[in-house]
This record gives structure tokens, sequence and C-alpha cells, in this order.
């Protein structure tokens, strides 16, 4: 491959070469010798290179070994071949000349620094593919191949989050999944609960009905099949519900301050939900004699059981949300005005209750589909034809469509605009119909209704050749010469849902029917009035609704979100699942959603940290200067995207400094690797610590290339004070080192190494 273009500036200070960095903003590298950026650049291992190439080894004076009685100061452009071969290190500090020896080649050495080989890039294989083929987390894609790949050089200790996983990243709720799922494995219920609450408060409800978007950029589905990640939360939901007690208690502190809520749909009861937590007096006003909204009149009661909606309303009720129904706003006594006086905060959540229609002949004769739905609620059993004719290819008409199978129709059809593949209704909605016995005709819309005596007694269609236009607007096209007639004698309508904003009395702006509003203070035009929901987004699914609902109450509220998953903080995986085969049948019970969970990979980086020096710097308690600050080197080497270390885009390294080793101190650099010549460490063990008379003391023990990050051997550390370098310390340091592994399938073999290594070390 050959290079990209790029401009080359060779620095005469860091000063300078800092401040080339922070006017470029992310245009411009650094190079401090050593092949590693010409390589990541020939290879085209980024999509995009640097416009920019910053020359650091043309800095004087910074490239030095200076010693004094406090210890080794070395400069960060020092090779590696003139620390392997410094006399001072090689005699006091042998443990950093053994690791600048075992760096690669003598002509990598000789061209290598200190600062460069603590700053390379990650050496994974899935992260270095061109073209980002896999979508590398460490370089901000959305998974990590490795974890259910190949495997073999990668961390057995763990791995690092150094992105928002793919599963929470699709969901519309932004619900941290694989956070909940990890206190689910550990049977930690209630933890796995408070996770999922802080994003939405309705799970047992949504673990029933959403479309679980979070199960189709699952990674987990690249080995077998997605987590089930809609089942885990049902049950996880109905534990809430039977503790709600605990769960959905009354806010401790109370606020006198009131909020008025328009609508007790989804939107409306998480808003409740996380402004009566904050210790808002919260009145939530709906025009249908029951709570829940289309939870409640939209949704059949085979796809959301209705005691479920009614047991989580009686719980909010219970946490001191009050529910005025039969009350629409607008209403004498409950009017947008009335309301606007009594209430410093409101927010409209009223949903999408109208109908779309259309603009056909005889159109009365059609059955409104939202309608149809509600009366079953309502306890009014619709009429139901024989043979029914369904208008519409969304979730609605499908819940049309099953209902009116279940009502008693003998066939019913569907007929859309869409496609098959373009159907807008979620798949396992349209496979649930097919099982129902409903009937598709797709690419089809409706061009005359056929009436007899004043009933329906059929349907022309007409074929529809395309949904949208070139600019992607909704706006069919037909091919009039192809037509059927279709018998009927009941024809329901679902083509879509419309808002109805009356009660406003067009005091709040809105734009086509749905209302306008400031994305990041949830507010409308007029003053201490938020919105959110279907009257804003337009018809969406009940997730979206929650999450709209919980970021308007944090806006009013003025909380600020939490977050379970912190980016490369701590070593976390979970791999035990990767050898079983696909999902646990039947999903039910606590521990059913322990065994699914415990195919959750709990997704982060598993690339190794795989400089040699990184590991001897931190067990010597070297700290790390550079042009912002002086970072102790436990602190400095972190996983993060295309980096290995905390440094800032426009911050480099100055000086390395390394406190003096006592007397007694015995230290080294054990490195197992493939080829010795030139590879990278399998696994590398990097050891200081004193002895007095046969005990050893103030131990240092690093691991290198088993972690996406060097690893510090706290427990061994600890266990190593006082005890006598012998073989049976050794064997016991070595049982307790590996202790934490989370070996995958394929570098198991890695355990032993280390064992081996801290052998050897004692030896």
């Amino acid at each position: 491959m050959t290079l990209r273009n790029f401009k080359h500036i060779s620095a005469s200070s860091l000063t300078e070469a800092a401040a080339i960095l922070s006017k470029e903003k992310g245009k411009a590298s650094v190079i401090a010798g050593g092949t590693d950026l010409l390589g990541v650049l020939k290879d085209k291992i980024h999509a995009e290179s640097p416009e920019l190439v910053v020359d650091l080894k043309t800095i004087p004076n910074l490239s030095y070994v200076k010693t004094n009685k406090k210890g080794l100061r070395i400069g960060a452009l020092t090779t590696l071949t003139d620390i392997s071969k410094n006399e001072t290190i090689r005699k006091n500090y042998a443990l950093l000349a053994e690791a600048a020896r075992s760096v690669a080649s003598p002509e990598i050495r000789n061209m290598g620094t200190l600062g460069g080989n603590i700053c390379q890039e990650p050496r994974c294989w899935y992260y270095r593919t061109p073209d980002d083929m896999f979508h590398c987390l460490r370089k901000g894609g959305s998974k990590c191949a490795a974890l259910l790949g190949e495997n073999r050089y990668h961390s057995i200790f763990g791995s690092v989050r150094v992105a928002v996983p793919a599963c929470t990243q699709t969901c519309p709720g932004n619900i941290e999944i694989p956070a909940y799922m990890d206190h689910v494995r550990k049977g930690d219920m209630k933890s796995a609960a408070l996770i999922i609450l802080e994003n939405n408060p309705i799970p047992a409800l949504t673990g029933r009905i959403c479309p679980h978007l979070c199960e189709s950029k699952c990674n987990r589905s690249d080995f077998d099949e997605a987590v089930s990640i809609r089942n885990v939360e049902q049950v996880v939901g109905d534990y809430i519900l039977d503790h709600a007690k605990e769960f959905l208690a009354v806010p401790k502190k109370l606020k006198k301050e009131g909020v008025a809520v328009v609508g007790a749909g989804p939107a409306g009861l998480s808003a409740a939900y996380y402004l009566r937590k904050a210790g808002y007096e919260v009145t939530v006003y709906d025009k249908m004699p029951k709570a829940g909204g289309m939870l409640t009149y939209g949704i059949p009661a085979h796809r959301l059981p209705k005691e479920v909606v009614e047991k989580q309303v009686k719980a909010f009720e219970a946490m001191g949300i009050v529910f005025k129904l039969n009350t629409a706003v607008g209403q004498k006594g409950a009017t947008f005005k009335d309301l606007r006086k009594k209430f410093k905060n409101i927010f409209l959540a009223s949903g999408a209750w109208g109908e779309r229609t259309l603009d056909i002949a005889k159109k009365e004769l059609l059955t409104p589909g939202i309608a149809f739905l509600s009366s079953v609620e309502l306890g009014k059993k619709p009429t139901v034809g024989k043979n029914v004719l369904v208008i519409g290819g969304g979730n609605v008409a499908v819940d049309v469509a099953v209902t009116a199978r279940r009502l008693g129709a003998a066939k019913v059809t569907m007929v859309c605009l869409e496609s098959r593949e373009e159907m807008p209704a979620f798949e396992e909605e349209i496979s649930e119909a097919l099982h129902e016995g409903v009937t598709f005709l797709t690419s089809f819309g409706p061009d005359r209704i056929i009436e007899k005596k004043g009933k329906v007694a059929g349907l022309e269609v007409v074929s529809c050749t395309s949904v949208f236009d070139a600019t992607g607007r909704f706006n069919p096209a037909f091919d009039a010469s192809v037509k059927k007639t279709l018998e009927a004698d009941q024809i329901i309508l679902a083509i879509g849902q419309a808002t109805d904003l009356a009660y406003t009395k067009d005091e709040v702006t809105t734009l086509r029917g749905l209302i306008v509003i400031d994305e990041k203070t949830r507010a409308t035009n007029l003053e201490g009035v938020y919105a959110g929901g279907d009257i804003v987004s337009g018809p969406l699914s009940v997730i979206h609704a929650v999450a709209a609902g919980r970021k308007t109450a944090y806006a009013i509220a003025k909380i600020k979100p939490l977050s379970h998953m912190p980016m490369g903080e701590s070593l976390d995986m979970h791999c035990d699942g990767q050898n079983k085969g696909g999902r646990t049948p039947g999903i039910q019970t606590l521990e059913d959603i322990r065994s699914e969970a415990a195919r959750c990979v709990n997704c982060g980086c598993i690339a190794v940290n795989a400089s040699d020096m990184a590991p001897a710097l931190m067990a010597l308690g070297a700290k790390i200067k550079t042009t912002q600050r002086t970072i102790a080197a436990d602190d400095f080497f972190a996983a993060d995207i295309m980096k290995c270390t905390v440094l800032e885009k426009d911050e480099l390294v100055e000086e390395i400094e390394i406190p003096a080793p006592s007397k007694n101190n015995r230290q080294g650099y054990q490195k197992f690797r493939i080829r010795n010549a030139i590879d990278f460490p399998i696994v590398s063990l990097a050891y200081s610590f004193d002895l007095e008379g046969k005990a050893i003391k103030k131990a240092g023990i690093v691991l290198g290339a088993v972690a996406p990050v060097p690893l510090r051997a706290k427990a061994v550390e600890a266990f190593l004070e006082g005890k006598p370098a012998s073989d049976k310390t050794a064997l016991a340091a070595g049982d307790l080192a590996v202790k934490s592994v989370r070996p995958l399938a394929k570098n198991a073999f890695k355990v032993q190494i280390v064992k081996g290594l801290l052998r050897k070390m004692l030896g």
C-alpha cells in the first residue's frame, strides 16, 4: 500500500509541537522515532489520516539519562538502545535495561524512543485491519470482534469499556443493558432493577411490547443468537412491581411545587415518575377512564395484559402521583389556561389519538382502527365482520388485524402500500399475525370502496410501484393498469395517527400538526410549558415515549443523568456463555434470566497493551512528566479510543522520573514470546522488590499483554510482603495471580505462562 499524502513539520520544541496539535484539533499527529505511525498510515488502518505529521526527533535536549540521589531522569526521546546500553541503568535499574533490550529488533530499538514506546497505539489485529472491517470499539465502532472470534493473544483478565455498547446505543431509552445484566448474572436483582429504573420506570410493560431494537445490534448474535434482552427486562420489571414499596416509594424529600402532566400514556407516566422521584407534587390529567393511554387502549391484551398496566399505575399512585381521569384538558375547570394559572410547569404528552383518513369516496363507511382497539378495553365489544380488510402496514394495523381474528373474523387481510420488506410493523408482530391466520396483500393501495345497500361490500385496490419519491418524502406512485377487487363486509382503516391539540387554543407553536420544542430544554414557545412523546415526534414506540418523558422531567427538575458504565476505568468482562448454545428457552423466572444474562459478553475492548516499557515503569514506581502535568505511571496507561494512555490530544511526554532503588532491591523483566527476535509479548512480567534477610518487602509486580492495560498484581504484591523468596511462595503467588482471570476460548494457555513467569521470578 502507498502512504496517503500529509504535510510534515520538524518541531524545534515541545511547546511548539503542542501548540500545533492544539491548533490543528485532531488533524495532526506526532512521530517520535520508530515506524509505528508510518505503518498505521501506510496500511490505512484509520478511516482518516492526519493532514500534518509533527516530527519530535528534531527537538534538542530530550535524549538524555541523568542520575542523582533521588533517582533517574530519562528524556522522552532517549532511544531504547541507549537505555539498554547505559551502564548506570544496567547496574541499578536492570529491569528497565532488560525491558528496553527485549523490544523488537536492533533496528527498531535504534530508532524507537522511550516516549514513543509507551504511547503506541493498540496492537490488536482487529484494530489494525485496514478500513475497520470489524467496526472496532477502539476506533469508535460498536464491537470487539476478538471477544467471540480469534483471541489467542488477547486479554485474559477482562475488558475495558471504551465506548457505549451497541445495545445501549441502539436503545431509544439508552438503558445501560450490560450494567444491569452483570447484576442479574450475580443474582443481585435490586441493583439490576435500580439501573433499569434510572432510564425506564415501566420495564414490566416495555419488557412485553418493546421492539427490542437493542437485540438487533447485540454482538452475541455474531456467535449464535442475540441475548434475549427484552425477556430479561420483563422479569426484572415484574420483580420491581412485586417489590413496588421498595422501588417505587414516596420520595423522602418533597417539594411544594407542583407539575401538571397532560396525558397518562407512556411519556406522561415516565415524566410523572421522574418528577415525583425528584419530590414534585405531580398531577396527571387524562380524558380516558383508565390511565395508560395507548398502553391501555391501543395495545391488545394478548400483547400487554391489562392487569399489568393497572398494577403499574397503582404503584405510581402509591408514590403519590395524582391521576385525574375522565378529565379532558379543555373542559370547564381544566382548560389549558386553568392549568397554566395553577402550575408553574406543565408537560404536554397527550399522544396521537387522532386517526388519519383517506381522501376517497364513501370513506365514512370505514371503521377507525384506534377506535376499534379502544372499544375493546372500554368493554364495548366492536362489531366484527366475517371478511375483514385492514388498510395499513404498521404496528397498529397488525394489532387491529390480530384483534379482529380473535374476535371472530373468519378472514382478515392486511392491505398496505409497502412491500413485505418495507412494512413499518415490527417483524415479530408480523410473524404473530401470520400465526393468527392473517393474510397480507402488499404493494397495493385503496382506489375505490365498493358499497351495496349502504354497507361495505369490498375494496378495489391498485398496484403501488413506490411509496417514497427520490427525496425520501411520502409520495406513493401507482400503476393504474394493475388492479384487484377484494370482497369484504368490513374495512378497518389504520394508516396512521394524528394529534389533537385543540385544547392548547393554538398558543403552542406547531409544525405539520406536531408541537415544536427546543431539543435541549424540551420547552415549547410558552414559558413553563414542555412537550414530548407522539405529539412532538409523531407515533413512535413506547420506549421512545418513555425516553421523551424522562428527558423532559430531568430538564424541568434540572437533574443530571447518572452513568453506571464508566469508560476506560476497570477490567470487566463476562464470557462464560460463549461456548453455550442459543437463547435460554421459556424465560419466566429469576433463574431463567440469570442463565440468559450469562450469555451477555459485556462488550468492551480486550486488546492488550503491548508496550514493554509500560509494565517496567509501573513496577519501578515511575512518574511521567508531560507538557501539562506529572502523572504516576500507574495512572498513565488507560484504554481509550485510538490510544493507550491518558494523554490529551495536545499533551506530550517530556521526561520519565524513576526513584532510586534500595541497596537490597531485586528486579527484572521477563517476556514470553513466540519469536525472540521481533515479537510482542504473549505475557510479560516486570518485578521489583526489596529483600530484608530472606523476606520480601515492597514488591512491585506488573503483568503485561494480559489485559488492555498493564496490570498491577496487587493481590500478589500484598501476599509477598514478608514471605521468603522460595519455590513454595512462587507457586502460591502464581495461583493467586490467576485467581481473577477470565480466559477466552483460545487464550487460556496464557494462564499457565503467568504462573510460570512468577515462579521463575522467585526461582
